[in-house]
């Protein structure tokens, strides 16, 4: 492993074998910087070939070693001596070429590629820019236009367009490696192409930079990343090269220094790390190649289409033939809206229709290697359920709850085979939200814990293990924050207040809005089946609220009133009204600090009591559950981050 140099008949072939992504690091750097030297001075050879071992060339820098001090030679120093030999270097690159993998290809005098290669600076996704020339040579080599989406909008350029952009001057077919040795062989013979740098580039134009400000700032969702990103770039299409490079460099410092890039790699490991549990390792997940769901409704079609997605073939189960079609009904519309955005075609509309089996009995899942009950969150309808299931399915199908609050070991209560049973907590709508909270019972089979593990990986989720509690991770701190933010209510302070700064620190709505959205009767009826369980419940303005038929949005009024057809909330003197005996002061105001800081101080102190209790494995999975699965903004990192990192000077600096 490192860096191997070879001659090819006068041509330096230098290969980074770094794995698992050849990520530029430290050792990679000095390596590199130390060939380049000796190949200049070697009068044996005439150019050289750069390119990778393994799967991809290099998947970018080494995200471990930003929080540490630099050491040198930097990059944007190693690919100023790139550009600066006299021997012409080919960069051959093939599988994903990202971040500073692309800059390394920018600083060569030519590219080359292996067919199905893929280009990106995705360095906005940890809340960096790139910032060692990307935003300048990119601009240079392929234009303005071209490249703002690249480095401020994720967008990925295939062979194709690398090669129609002029990112690419070649695509090499069969061996790689000779076809770039036999590409470098023929650019001695001809006048040596102009480096990125020296390039001109057009400006677009006043309108241009206006209208693409615009889109960022709204796709951006607050995130600084974005937006610098393209002033790095329009800057140094106005200002020169050498000018862009010190404005690109500033900005890529101050952004590494911030919370939000510190909050962005934080989850960038946490999530790495979610699907590959310790204690699994090694373990052979239960195979599951057909699922089957038990209720159709917004969960259960949610959930049969996110296994359609995957490729399941899925048997639905409705307790009659009008539940049955409408469900059918709103799966079809599910796919023909992804089909509509451009996410499927129609033709795989009808595969995913065609693969659901929609029956009104429990005889067809007897073949299923998972079942997932979907149906309505009451202990004993759910346990009807699960006596069926253990009549019908195989001995070793996987039986899974979906429940959101409900102990499984009460579901499980009584039947034989324990062992398969497990939660998986879905969000609503299940075939868009990434969290997936999975809940073991103490006897699940490991090889069917690994399943439900692997499983979310297929469906493409982010899986999250949880204890059992009342609520599991999310709904515990989703039940505190909105504790937190009613008694605020009770203080005085109206819930348009709070809305609003939880807006502006970048919830896409506030806890009113959103119980207005989901329903105010979801969270009574669970208060409801507590307090008659004997637990003491203290009554909640949610509670007056919907004794008063005021249900959220559905029903025309919930912590707001909505006009007919509209979903904007308006401040309720009716609710003023109704709270009005809980209410212990007069109206009053907060500053959004002071009420974002409440609620955060909420949640993590419900997150330290979960740590506690050892209901999860640590604060970063209580911040994939936040982030995935009610919205924490994500360049916030989570509650847990939050209360753990000091402040931090350099914020809001940029």
């Amino acid at each position: 492993m490192g860096i191997q140099l070879e001659n090819h008949g006068g041509i330096a072939v230098v290969t980074i074998d770094n794995p698992p992504v050849n990520a530029v690091s430290h050792a990679i750097r000095q390596e590199l910087w130390d060939i380049a030297a000796r190949i200049e001075s070697d009068t044996a050879l005439r150019a050289v070939v750069l390119t990778g071992a393994g799967k991809l060339f290099i998947g970018g820098a080494d995200i471990a070693e930003f929080d540490r001090p630099p050491e040198p030679p930097l990059l944007p120093d190693l690919l100023a001596r790139i550009e600066a030999a006299t021997k012409p270097w080919t960069v051959a690159m093939h599988g994903m070429t990202l971040g500073g993998g692309v800059e390394v290809a920018l600083a060569c005098r030519y590219r080359v590629a292996a067919p199905g290669s893929r280009f990106g600076l995705p360095e906005i996704n940890l809340g960096i820019i790139p910032g060692s020339g990307g935003t300048q040579r990119l601009a240079r080599l392929i234009g303005a236009e071209a490249a703002l989406p690249v480095v401020a909008e994720n967008r990925v350029l295939d062979n194709a367009a690398a090669l129609a952009a002029g990112l690419l001057d070649r695509v090499i077919e069969g061996d790689l490696v000779d076809g770039a040795v036999a590409f470098a062989r023929e650019t001695l013979s001809a006048p040596p192409a102009t480096l990125a740098r020296d390039r001109d580039v057009a400006d677009p134009g006043a309108a241009f930079w206006e209208a693409a400000r615009t889109r960022i700032t709204r796709s951006a969702k607050g995130l600084q990343a974005p937006g610098l990103a393209m002033e790095a770039l329009r800057f140094g299409v106005e200002h020169g090269f050498e000018k862009g490079l010190v404005q690109e460099r500033e900005s890529f410092l101050r952004l590494k220094a911030g919370t939000e890039s510190a909050a962005l790699r934080y989850l960038f490991f946490a999530e790495r790390a979610a699907p590959k549990p310790a204690d699994l390792r090694g373990i052979e997940p239960r195979p599951i190649a057909s699922a089957g769901v038990v209720g159709g409704g917004t969960m259960g079609t949610g959930i049969v289409a996110a296994l359609r997605n995957a490729g399941l073939p899925v048997v639905l189960v409705e307790r009659d033939e009008a539940a049955l079609s409408r469900a059918m009904d709103s799966l079809l519309g599910i796919f023909t809206a992804a089909a509509k955005r451009g996410l499927i075609s129609q033709a795989d509309v009808a595969a995913r229709m065609a693969g659901i089996t929609p029956v009104t009995g429990y005889d067809a899942l007897s073949g299923a290697d998972l079942v997932i009950e979907a149906v309505f969150e009451d202990l004993g309808v759910k346990r009807a359920v699960f006596a069926a299931l253990t009549a019908v399915c195989r001995a070793d199908a996987i039986l899974a709850t979906n429940t959101s609050y409900i102990d499984p070991r009460l579901i499980a209560e009584g039947l034989a085979s324990s062992d398969r049973l497990v939660g998986l907590h879905f969000f609503s709508p299940a075939h868009v939200m990434k969290l997936l909270e999975i809940i073991p019972l103490p006897d699940t089979a490991p090889e069917v814990l690994a399943a439900a593990f692997d499983l979310a990986r297929r469906l493409g989720k982010v899986p999250v293990r949880s204890g059992i509690c009342d609520g599991f991770i999310g709904n515990r701190i989703l039940r505190r924050y909105r504790q937190e933010a009613e008694e605020m209510v009770l203080y005085g302070v109206s819930c348009a207040q709070i809305d609003a700064a939880l807006r502006g620190f970048g919830y896409a709505m506030g806890p009113f809005e959103m119980q207005d959205l989901a329903g105010l009767d979801i969270s009574w009826l669970h208060r409801e089946a507590a307090r008659a369980r004997g637990e003491d419940v203290p009554p909640t303005p949610g509670d007056l609220l919907v004794q008063a038929g005021r249900k959220g949005q559905k029903t025309g009024g919930g912590w707001y009133d909505y006009a007919p057809g509209s979903r904007d909330p308006l401040p309720s003197e009716a609710v003023r009204d109704l709270i009005a005996p809980l209410v212990r002061g007069p109206e009053r105001t907060l500053s959004a600090d002071v009420i974002v800081a409440r609620l955060l101080e909420a949640m993590a102190d419900e997150g330290r009591l979960i740590l506690e209790e050892g209901i999860a494995s640590g604060p970063g999975a209580i911040d994939l559950v936040e982030v995935h699965g009610y919205g924490f903004p994500r360049g916030k990192g989570g509650p847990m981050f939050l209360a753990a990192r000091p402040a931090n000077p350099t914020d809001g600096a940029i």
